[in-house]
């Protein structure tokens, strides 16, 4: 079972751990975890329980402000743990308590154990997300360190065995936003373990608590002592404080009073004399006798006196006391352990007396001091305890204390209160003092000024209250003084340098920019495949652009004007012309009628016999009519048709129904013989035939009466006003015959012919339900929606809804907005709106399109140039593109498509400005992804920094509001700068029409429902349940949090739910109000909208509130359970081997084309695979069977599966080791091998129709993967080749392809709609974004009515959570980094432009999300910036003034590694790569210079430690080549908040003896306080490991915020992390497959991280090229020579 849980342990997915269910589920916490965990933390001391109390609740409070909801537990068996130390025993208890009484937080303490039954009931009941649990033993207590971890391990096991994740507490760490650590999810395997083993798992727990019980400090004859002894202090107690007291005193008072009673009673009785001894010190000196009671109770006195301090002292004058520390006598210290043993009792017997005497908790997490004890030990060793001047306060409250004890004690003779110590023998041993291990400590404070404008505007306020350096200070002699950095040319040489955007790659880039024709034929052969590409996603709709001066969207003013043309009065010519086209129009209607009544019949054959295809048929003849009236006989057709097809149907039920029965009665010749077993199985056969028959027939009938109320809504709701009394009458008596009478008797109006209107409800044609059950339940996708009918002349394929023209007039207004709307739902298309707004407007404007990824990108430059067509100037193209990894065009088009971190980089760059100016607009699409855990502060930057309006546009954010607030501050700041600016003619001009104003514009309504499914493989069949969206809710969910905000229910799943809530209630009063043939929306109501079953789903959602808010919580949790499906649990092994027959059974339910996503690629493209090797086996193996002997011999020399290329192979090596075969045989085998190599066609999900064959070889001619895609398979992820990429998207958009497996890739708006999406395996990363986007992507809008949603191998509990996790709020990221505030004073030294790049950077340095509404942040903030300036200043990047200098440039451009690029210029000033680089001693002279492997394996090596950082797990982790790292670079943010955050004041004390206590010269004023009682100095900040628990907790920040560069990764107790080596590896081998084997990376992330570190290098060698003024330079030639090999072992990945 370990074996197993190591395995487990080992596959842990490192990620956010809260990730998006952060809002709305909880997680447990294992207290006893969290103990471990912090027990162990290196900057706490044992005795300073405030301090171990603080670190917890500092833990709990990021938590919370994360927005964690959380539970915390402690096991009652758990005690076991910690019984072999009475302090840590004590510690646990005091712990518990206060979580209990003094915090918010639900704290679980009446488990007796991790396999209690009422464990198990909680775990079933609430199912938390995951449990933090720790893996690590206690490294404090090496005796019961490997206990601790077979705890640990088994309470893991047991957790993942109950289908519960496990989250580790070891290796986790914190940023602003999120909490990373190990995941380990649940696995069938292991539910399967612990279920077989429950018993032996039972057995092995309670030896372990017996193992523990045996380190037990004490026995149960103490036990029972201490708890006799408190029991009576207590009951005294009661009667001195019968209005209670605080804990503090009670503890004190209690304790003392117990050991002294106890200790009495032991030196009272000889006998027990010797167990004294026993329990002092076996190995004692002989002279050493047992304490004395009067020593006893000199130690109480010090700890009385001791707590009184505690009363008195301020936690400011704690921290500064004086940091000793002491050996205790032997004979002491065990009589403090059983003090500390006492202790706990007394904690126990306080939580038991809950209710009955007044104890104030709030002092549990200070009960004690060692340090401040030891003070008063070592002071009474010295001094005269007669003469100690306590201050009147102090002494009063001392004397009060003892005089307590004596009274409890009274038996005891231990006199008063003074002197403190009575007795002579030493107590206390002070020990040795300790030298300053430190090797840095923090000399000067103080910042250097930097003179700049930028910084006097945005930090002005914050910089006068912060201390300054004087021109003298020693720091100001270190600051060198380099040449000012001019990003154009190098400060020394001349030559010209570039920027980030010179040195990404160009697509079509050719030696001295030659202009080669292979080049322009490769540029224009590209441009037609992106053609071709763009006419998959929307087919061919290119529009020719011209340009138009003044109003550009000039169609919405001719539209104005048209209409006001209407209102004058007609002339007679005008009159003429209508009058003469309304006698063409009415020959035209007899035309139609004529030509109507030639093939109506035709139509109606058609519908007899296949009723489905005849209504296709009939359906499109309508939409191509152009009379009215034909329209309507069609109609009308279509209705009288599909009724007597269900009269026929309805028929041969009836009889078909007499048949069974007659022939299912048995006769008495056949009761009396017994049937043979062959003939059971022939009944049994026919039976089943029989009832596929009847659910067939039954589906054939239902379809049909659909099919009649479709043309009765479309005869209704269309043509109302033209229909005949004799048709209405007709519709009328199709409605009853159907059972519907309560809407034919209002249709006829009450008919005077007697029997008109007779009740048919219970004849053979009715449907058995009412009229609104019927629509709601069988017609949900095909009601009405209330759609606009007027057409805007700004669209033109579409009629646009009224939140699509809100977006289309704020492009107009050159307003800017935030677009919330669902997937496919349309807000793209003001995307090109704008961007046709742009193309008309001038040859020179720009519009700028960001994307999250790189295929997106792709995308959309497909679509652009699919769209429009312009005569572009010389030199311009239309689109362009700017990527991390190459470019094309980006700064000569007029729409640029980029991602955020290219645009920031323009928007960054000095001498861009004048292109920047150019920018109309900018789309942002998926903006969500400004809360996204990687890359999301560039966002936020570019959000910030934009002049010109915008578009943001999202699926999934569920706070727009707060967002919209934000960027209307950020506009309004703007307006205010661009007054102020006035800097140029063409700006004025801008600012007349520009608005400043943000709109929101949100959308909730999906035009197609999302049916979803769970999908279980059985023996031979697949079940597919039905999963409804309110199975996911709990009652506590829905109590605590209510209903999600986008949980929607289609119309039959509202009936469903009435259902079942009707089946539950019985007395339900508005039962019958919400009926639905009763409910006010249906009633009488032949057509149902859609709008009327969205009232209806919301009052059946606000009742199922009300439910709960009127005490019926038992009836809503009945509801749920009902409406949840029963799941079978299989092994994941199962539902692999069975993935090709799922695939092939949605492929006959017609549920194809299909998405199928998981997050691992290795299994994305086997899926694929193993789905293509069961179509070729199957057609194999039926090929073989069908074909001749010949064939089948040959076929049987094969072992089956085998694809066709392998088939050839040895058929043809047959052939030519048999020269004896004859000719014609071997023809005649040549023939079969060509039938081979013919795809059957149910041995394909291929639509070979819907793409020519020219055109598919064209797409397929590049592509890796042709033998999948010639099957209709694909599989699509990050890491595959671009083509493979581009080929599978456009074969699957034109219905090529219909199944695809993927990842995540897909989520992101990549257009690809489908009928089905699948996920197949949980995942982490599967959260509430990602379902909303895959499953956004089910649906094709105008081909599906209905999406599908099938769960696949997905654990129920996390579909529920799926379903019903809200959004996670967007919030503000970090903002700032060195590097960026580097960039921005580059930006404002050196741009053309600065009073624009000023802007810029105080909008990015004011407008953080993360500050918004936040001042306390927004103080924070700046001082963050100070700090950077100091650190830029002193390691020379910036001088004085603020210009950048010195190697400024290439830190910028290596800006996505931060410390590593300060360290890697650190190295190279310092000239270690020179040491490194040695050329090869027998390179020729005139040659150029070659290095050896084992040089580019050095820098290898040194440039992993710098830009390749990750981290393995921290347990049993075997490191090959363990990483050597330099120095450490170490500046710190708290040095400069040392004034400010100091502790004001210095206090006077009445006591000499507190004063003496207080006399310390220790520097803390940068730590927190809590941490300085503990020992810690601002030294210690200076240690990486202790700088996030001991910094001053209101700074705000983590330490990764800081330029800090470790050389070695620990945790906060001090433990390795040791670093993965997967670059230096690959650099190696060159195998991808190894990194992911041997380093356990994802294959995904494994190629991402080595393309970024190929990319580095690439950027590293540039840069030292053009800085370096020797191009022949060994370090120079070293890295073009690494960053070439590199390159090409990358590209020689197999992608």
């Amino acid at each position: 079972m370990y074996a197993i849980l190591e395995d487990s342990i080992s596959k842990s997915q490192y990620a956010s751990l809260l990730h998006d269910f952060v809002e709305s589920e909880f997680f447990v916490i294992d207290g006893d975890s969290l103990m471990v965990e912090y027990i162990d933390d290196i900057t706490f001391c044992d005795g300073q329980n405030l301090y171990f109390f603080y670190l917890i609740e500092c833990c709990l409070m990021e938590l919370q402000q994360k927005g964690a909801k959380f539970v915390i537990v402690f096991f009652q068996d758990a005690e076991h743990l910690w019984s072999n130390d009475p302090y840590l025993y004590s510690l646990r208890v005091a712990l518990v308590l206060h979580l209990q009484h003094n915090t918010k937080i639900s704290v679980y303490s009446e488990f007796s154990s991790f396999l209690s039954c009422e464990w198990k009931m909680f775990l079933k009941e609430h199912y938390p997300y995951f449990i933090m649990i720790s893996d690590q033993g206690l490294q404090k207590e090496e005796k019961g360190s490997r206990l601790f971890e077979e705890y640990f391990n088994m309470f893991i096991s047991h957790t993942l065995g109950s289908g519960i994740n496990v989250a580790l507490t070891s290796g986790d760490i914190w940023d602003t936003l999120r909490v990373y650590g190990y995941h380990v999810q649940s696995s069938f395997y292991m539910r399967q373990i612990i279920k077989r083993n429950e018993e032996k798992i039972n057995i092995l727990y309670k030896k372990l608590l017996q193992r523990l019980s045996s380190l037990s400090c004490a026995d149960f004859a103490l036990l029972a002592t201490a708890e006799k002894e408190v029991g009576y202090a207590f009951l005294m107690l009661k009667s001195l404080w019968p209005e209670g007291s605080d804990v503090r005193r009670v503890v004190c008072v209690v304790t003392c009073s117990a050991i002294l009673r106890w200790y009495n009673r032991i030196l009272t009785t000889e006998a027990s004399l010797d167990v004294v001894k026993e329990e002092s010190d076996p190995k004692c000196q002989k002279n050493e006798g047992p304490l004395s009671l009067e020593e006893v109770a000199d130690v109480c006195r010090m700890y009385c006196l001791c707590e009184v301090f505690l009363f008195s002292l301020s936690l400011s004058s704690r921290a500064k006391m004086k940091t000793v520390s002491g050996e205790w006598n032997k004979q002491l210290d065990v009589q403090l352990q059983i003090r500390r043993f006492f202790e706990y009792v007394t904690l126990k017997t306080l939580g038991s007396m809950e209710g009955l005497w007044q104890v104030d908790l709030k002092y549990l997490p200070d009960l004690s001091d060692e340090v401040l004890l030891t003070n008063i030990a070592l002071h009474c060793e010295k001094e005269s305890c007669t003469d100690i001047e306590l201050g009147e306060e102090i002494a009063k409250e001392y004397r009060q204390l003892w005089d307590i004890i004596s009274r409890l004690a009274h038996e005891c003779k231990i006199g008063d209160a003074f002197p403190v110590r009575r007795t002579s023998r030493c107590l206390v041993q002070p020990d040795e003092p300790k030298k300053d291990e430190c090797k840095q400590k923090i000399t000067s404070i103080g910042l250097i000024k930097v003179k700049s404008r930028l910084v006097e505007r945005y930090a002005g306020d914050v910089l006068k209250d912060l201390p300054v350096l004087s021109s003298d200070d020693p720091v100001f002699k270190a600051i060198t003084k380099l040449k000012d950095y001019d990003e154009l040319h190098h400060w020394h040489s001349g030559k010209p340098l570039s920027d980030d955007y010179q040195r990404t790659r160009d697509l079509f880039e050719t030696e001295n920019n030659s202009k080669d024709i292979n080049v322009f034929l490769k540029k224009r052969r590209y441009l037609f495949h992106v053609k071709l590409w763009g006419e998959s996603l929307e087919g061919n709709i290119t529009k020719q652009i011209t340009t138009t001066k003044g109003n550009a969207m000039s169609s919405s003013r001719s539209a104005r004007e048209m209409n006001q043309s209407k209102q004058q009065p007609k002339t007679r010519g005008e009159m003429i012309t209508e009058e003469h086209m309304r006698k063409v129009k009415a020959e035209l209607e007899q035309a139609e009628l004529r030509k109507w009544e030639r093939i109506s019949a035709r139509f109606s054959k058609e519908i007899i016999m296949n009723l489905s295809s005849g209504i296709r048929t009939l359906e499109s003849f309508i939409k191509n009519c152009p009379s009215e009236s034909v329209k309507l006989s069609a109609e009308m057709l279509g209705l009288e048709t599909c009724f007597e097809l269900w009269v026929e149907l309805c028929s041969k039920t009836e009889n078909s129904d007499l048949e069974e029965t007659d022939s299912t009665t048995p006769s008495s010749s056949q009761t009396e013989t017994k049937k043979s077993a062959k003939k059971k199985e022939k009944a049994q056969t026919k039976t089943e035939k029989s009832a596929k028959k009847k659910k067939k027939n039954k589906e054939r009938k239902m379809n049909t009466a659909i099919e009649i109320m479709r043309r009765v809504h479309a005869v209704i709701s269309n043509y109302q006003e033209q229909l005949t009394k004799k048709q209405k009458k007709k519709i009328a008596r199709l409605l009853a015959f159907l059972g519907f009478n309560n809407l034919a008797i209002p249709l006829s109006k009450l008919s005077e012919k007697k029997g008109d209107n007779e009740d048919c409800s219970d004849s053979m044609y009715a449907i058995g339900m009412g009229a609104a059950r019927f629509q709601l339940q069988y017609m949900g996708h095909y009601l009405q929606r209330d759609e606009r009918k007027d057409p805007d002349p700004r669209v033109q394929h579409f009629i646009p809804d009224t939140w699509q023209r809100e977006l289309l007039d704020a492009v107009d207004n050159n307003e800017s907005a935030v677009i919330v709307a669902p997937t496919s739902s349309g807000k793209t298309y003001a995307s090109y709106y704008c961007m046709e707004k742009v193309l008309r407007e001038s040859d020179d404007g720009v519009l700028v399109y960001v994307a999250p990824t790189k295929a997106l990108v792709n995308q959309v430059m497909a679509t652009v140039y699919n769209r429009f067509q312009k005569n572009m100037p010389d030199g311009m193209e239309i689109c362009g593109i700017f990527t991390r990894d190459y470019r094309f065009d980006a700064l000569n088009c007029q729409v640029l498509v980029t991602v955020p971190q290219c645009l920031e980089i323009l928007l960054l760059s000095p001498h861009r400005q004048e292109w920047v100016k150019k920018i109309r607009y900018i789309i942002f699409d998926e903006v969500h992804c400004l809360g996204g855990e990687i890359g999301a502060e560039v966002w936020e930057h570019l959000l910030v920094m934009i002049r010109c309006p915008f578009l943001a546009l999202s699926a999934t954010i569920s706070n727009p509001e707060d967002l919209t607030e934000w960027l209307n501050v950020v506009r309004r700041y703007w307006r205010e700068e661009e007054l102020s600016m006035e800097s140029s003619f063409a700006s004025r001009a801008r600012k007349k029409r520009k608005s400043y104003r943000v709109i929101l514009v949100t959308f909730s309504e999906r035009y197609n429902d999302l049916e979803k499914s769970i999908c279980t493989p059985g023996s031979n069949d697949f079940d597919f349940s039905y999963y409804h969206p309110c199975a996911a809710l709990t009652v506590k969910h829905i109590k605590e949090h209510g209903l999600p905000s986008d949980l929607s229910l289609s119309p039959k799943e509202c009936v469903m739910l009435y259902d079942s809530m009707s089946s539950v209630w019985k007395t339900w009063p508005r039962a019958n109000e919400l009926d639905p043939e009763e409910f006010s929306y249906f009633k009488n109501k032949i057509v149902i909208r859609r709008t009327d079953a969205r009232q209806y789903e919301e009052e059946l959602k606000k009742e199922l509130v009300n439910w709960i808010t009127q005490d019926h919580e038992d009836e809503v949790g009945a509801v749920l359970k009902a409406l949840k499906p029963d799941i079978k649990d299989i092994t994941t092994q199962e539902y692999d081997d069975m993935f090709p027959r799922f695939v092939e059974e949605l492929h006959k339910m017609d549920k194809l084309p299909a998405i199928f996503f998981q997050f691992n690629i290795n299994r994305v493209e086997r899926f694929a695979e193993n789905t293509w090797l069961h179509l070729k086996t199957k057609e194999l193996r039926r090929k073989f069977v069908n074909g001749e002997k010949e064939s089948s011999q040959y076929a049987n020399t094969l072992q089956l599966p085998m694809d066709y290329e392998t088939f050839k192979t040895i058929f043809i090596r047959q052939q030519n080791e048999n020269p004896l075969v004859s000719e014609a045989k071997n023809n005649n085998l040549m023939k079969q091998l060509e039938e081979l190599e013919k795809i059957l066609p149910d041995c394909t999900y291929a639509n070979t129709r819907s793409v020519e064959k020219k055109i598919l070889q064209y797409i397929c001619e590049t592509a890796n993967i042709n033998w999948l895609l010639m099957r209709g398979i694909g599989c699509h992820h990050a890491s595959m080749n671009l083509k493979d990429r581009r080929v599978v998207e456009m074969l699957f958009r034109r219905g090529f392809v219909k199944v695809v497996t993927a990842t995540g890739s897909l989520a992101l708006g990549i257009n690809m709609p489908c009928k089905s999406v699948v996920f197949v395996d949980d995942s982490l990363y599967l959260d509430a974004i990602n379902y909303r986007q895959m499953s956004g992507r089910a649906g094709r809008r105008g081909q599906d009515l209905i999406g599908s949603v099938y769960f696949y191998n997905i654990p129920q509990p996390k579909i529920e959570r799926l379903i019903r996790a809200n959004v996670p709020k967007l919030k503000g990221q970090f903002p700032l980094s060195i590097t960026l505030i580097l960039r921005l004073m580059l930006l404002g030294a050196k741009a053309d432009d600065i009073a624009d790049a000023e802007a810029k950077s105080l909008s990015v340095l004011k407008h953080s999300l993360l500050t918004f509404n936040q001042p306390k942040k927004i103080d924070m903030l700046k001082k963050y910036f100070l700090f950077s300036l100091q650190f830029l200043v002193g390691e020379g990047y910036l001088d004085q003034n603020g210009i950048p200098q010195g190697f400024a440039g290439l830190v910028s451009h290596l800006h996505y590694h931060e410390p590593s690029n300060f360290m890697f210029v650190n190295f190279l000033v310092k000239g270690l790569f020179h040491k490194i680089c040695k050329p090869i001693p027998s390179w020729k002279t005139g040659d150029r210079k070659r290095f050896s492997e084992n040089v580019m394996t050095d820098l290898v090596l040194v440039l992993a430690n710098l830009f390749g950082r990750k981290v393995f797990r921290l347990k049993d982790k075997k490191i090959l080549g363990p990483f050597e790292q330099s120095t450490l670079l170490i500046i710190l943010f708290a040095v400069i908040l040392k004034r400010k955050f100091a502790f004001s004041g210095v206090e006077h004390w009445e006591s000499s003896f507190a004063s003496h206590l207080m006399a310390s010269n220790k520097e803390i004023e940068a730590i927190s306080p809590f941490a300085a009682l503990s020992g810690n100095t601002n030294n210690d900040l200076l240690d990486s490991c202790k700088t996030d628990s001991i910094i001053l907790h209101t700074i705000g920040f983590h330490m990764h915020n800081i330029p800090w560069f470790q050389m070695k990764m620990t945790d906060h107790q001090g433990r390795k992390m040791p670093y993965n080596a997967y670059a230096l590896d690959f650099y190696k081998h060159g195998s991808l497959d190894a990194i992911t084997d041997d380093n356990e990376i994802n294959r995904g992330e494994a190629y991402n991280l080595l393309r970024d570190f190929s990319l580095t290098i690439s950027a590293i060698s540039v840069s030292l090229c053009e800085l370096c003024e020797n191009e022949y330079d060994d370090v120079v030639l070293a890295f073009e020579q690494l960053s070439r090999s590199y390159r090409e072992k990358f590209a020689s990945i197999p992608y």
